[in-house]
Order: structure tokens, then sequence, then C-alpha cells
């Protein structure tokens, strides 16, 4: 890291002392990732890092959300964790067919949690440190107004800025129906500048899809979605 970055974490580690945090048990690359999420700025970075220990410290207590607390969710089987991409990032698939507007608000949060978890930790393992990003894939096949869930969609992508900074290295929107357009216009005004940059939707015609299976490679991407690799089910995959 150059002396300004250096300069930046210095003020970044004060700054989280005087919101009443602590950055003890923290790496520099660990706040960096905040810096980074917030422009370089120490305040503004100290100010997210300190709500994300307090939301971590209340919300997974034990580090972890256990499988007993979403038996519904990963009833559905609508999460993915793959192998590596083309660039060496871990490849999360989410399918939004499969998907339904939760009866247990709770039980959804919990889900996103433990699913973006399980990324990082895959992560983890293969990068070195401070440089733990994974690639999430939502396919939008066969998607209807049943799997309708904006405020679902919503709360998914506010947790990713929140609570996960510089941890997608890309996101990309599959087959992507009409109907699904606006509102997905709509959850683009939550999205900040630097996740807006990383999402990219897929258009379905060919040449569009050809590129994108370029992008990621056939080994990891499933059969349907144009590679050779078989689905590998996100409670399947045992991580540290």
């Amino acid at each position: 890291m150059d002396k300004k970055g250096e300069i930046a974490l210095a003020q970044m580690r004060k700054a989280v002392q005087n919101l009443g945090g602590s950055t003890e048990r923290y790496g520099d690359p660990t706040l960096t990732r905040f810096l980074k999420a917030r422009s370089m700025n120490p305040e503004k970075a100290a100010k997210m890092f300190v709500q994300w220990q307090t939301w971590r410290a209340s919300f997974v207590p034990n580090g972890f959300i256990p499988e007993s607390q979403i038996p519904d969710e990963l009833a559905s089987r609508k999460a993915y964790l793959q192998g590596l991409s083309k660039d060496g990032y871990p490849v999360l698939i989410f399918k939004g067919s499969r998907h339904f507007p939760c009866k247990y608000h709770l039980q959804c949060k919990r889900f996103v949690v433990y699913m973006l978890d399980k990324a990082v930790a895959r992560a983890i393992i293969e990068h070195e440190i401070g440089n733990e990003k994974f690639i999430v894939l939502v396919d939008l096949r066969q998607l209807t107004y049943k799997n309708f869930d904006p405020r679902g969609l919503i709360n998914a992508v506010q947790f990713m800025q929140a609570y996960y900074p510089e941890r997608i290295a890309k996101m990309y929107m599959l087959f992507m129906p009409r109907f699904f357009r606006s509102v997905w216009n709509i959850v683009c005004l939550y999205l900040d500048k630097g996740m807006r940059e990383k999402t990219e939707i897929v258009e379905k015609n060919e040449k569009a899809r050809m590129e994108f299976v370029r992008k990621i490679g056939e080994e990891v991407l499933p059969r349907e979605l144009g590679g050779r690799a078989q689905l590998v089910l996100l409670q399947d995959v045992k991580v540290p």
C-alpha cells in the first residue's frame, strides 16, 4: 500500500476508536475494503465499519447462520456455489424462479447472510488476503409473478452494499424477462455507483450469451447456462 493509503488507514483506525468501535482484531486488508467502499474517506469508512460491527454482533452472534434457522429457504434449492471463474473467483448462482416472497422475513434475511458468508468463506480459501471476492449470477429464467419479491431483492442488495463491501467482483443478471425490467430499474435506485458498475445485464441474444460464457468459463458454468459443470447446491459446499 502506498503512503497515502497508509495515512488513510491510520486515520480510519483513530476514527473507529472515536466512534466507540475497535479495529484490534482486524488487519489492513479488511479495513481497506471499507475504505475503498467509501472512496478512501477515513471518516465515512470508519462509520461504515462500526455499523458493520454492531450489525454483525447483533444479527450473527455465533459468527455464522445455523442451517436450522433457515430450513424453508434451504429446501427451495435456489442457491448454488460453483468452482472458480476464469478470473479465479468462486461463482454464486441464485435461481429466481425458485424464490417466493417469504412468510418469515427474518428467515429470508438470515438466508442472504448464510449465502454471502459461504461465498466469502470459499473466496478466502482461494485467494490471498485482501482479494476475497466472488461472482454472483442471478438466473431469471422461467421467472413469473409468483416469484415477484422487490422487497427481498432490495434487502439483498442493501445487505451486500452495507455489510459485504468490496466482496462482489461482478454480478450478472441473466435472462431478464421484460416485466422484470421496471422492477430492476427501481432496484437500481438503491445501488451505489460501485455496485452499478459491477452489475451487467446479459441479453438473450446468442452473441451476448457466448461472450458471457467466455468470461466465466465453461468449466464452472452448469450446462443450462452454457457450460459443462454440474450444479453444486450451496448447502452441500463445505467450508471452514
